[in-house]
């Protein structure tokens, strides 16, 4: 798949799981799919990761949000030709955040809803969006420790 067939996949398919739920659930309400691990749970977020708030208010972080969204497509248009392990993980954080993007920009919020727990650990409530973020930062950590260091000590060697 395309980078460019991969991020929109993945903003038509967040933005679709989050209209569902909008649709399917009462604010709060939840439904159990693994009792007591895996639940779908509708709640929003007004504020940045893990429901913080944000210095200035929604139209402050909508702005920053929109700033950021430009420096990632500027990045990935950087690295066009890169490697791989950068490129998708670009891309993925860039769908994640056109997802929440879209959110703050229509409705003032974000809407969340996948809800994990093992025992007393309750992680935060999340959405598609977050999980490609995650995924995106991870590869290009990934990328950044492996790849990076290794073409530095060739350089060096």
């Amino acid at each position: 798949m395309s980078l460019y067939g991969l991020i929109l996949f993945i903003v038509i398919f967040d933005q679709w799981t989050k209209i569902t739920i909008k649709n399917s659930f009462q604010l709060y309400q939840t439904k159990p799919i693994i009792e007591n691990f895996f639940h779908l749970t509708y709640v929003t977020n007004d504020g940045m990761a893990f429901g913080l708030g944000f210095p200035g208010g929604r139209h402050v972080l909508l702005v920053i949000t929109i700033l950021l969204t430009g420096f990632i497509i500027g990045l990935l248009w950087k690295e066009k030709n890169g490697h791989p392990l950068l490129k998708y993980g670009l891309a993925l954080i860039l769908s994640g955040a056109i997802g929440n993007l879209i959110d703050r920009a229509v409705y003032g919020k974000v809407v969340d809803f996948i809800d994990i727990m093992i025992g007393d650990f309750h992680w935060y409530i999340f959405n598609i969006a977050d999980s490609s973020v995650t995924i995106g930062m991870v590869l290009f950590i990934i990328h950044s420790f492996i790849f990076e260091q290794s073409v530095k000590q060739n350089i060096k060697g």
